[in-house]
């Protein structure tokens, strides 16, 4: 696993969530109040893109069939969906926004 690039700060404004590929992942970066997260974006219930969905503070749900996940963890809120979203450690250099894919 190695840190990759996937964009800047300036790119994703506080309370908003932004999709990209990183190493042949499809991963979900989130800006909470200046700290950034990310988990996958393939919600782990039927396979639609969270990135579609609804950032709500620390969760975001899937529109297919409303499945929420905890943003920081990659948990399940609430289901149908059974199974943690993977989630990847992010680090900021400078301006950039890296994960460790």
């Amino acid at each position: 696993m190695e840190f990759i690039k996937v964009l800047s700060t300036k790119d994703l404004a506080s309370g908003e969530m932004k999709d990209v590929e990183a190493n042949g992942k499809e991963i979900l970066i989130v800006n909470l109040e200046g700290n950034f997260y990310a988990l996958g974006n393939v919600c782990t219930h039927v396979g639609c893109l969270l990135s579609d969905g609804m950032l709500s503070g620390e969760k975001v749900k899937c529109t297919c069939h409303g499945s929420t996940y905890d943003v920081k963890t990659g948990s399940v809120v609430t289901g149908p969906a059974k199974n943690p979203e993977p989630v990847f450690q992010v680090k900021v250099e400078k301006d950039q926004v890296l994960v460790n894919v």
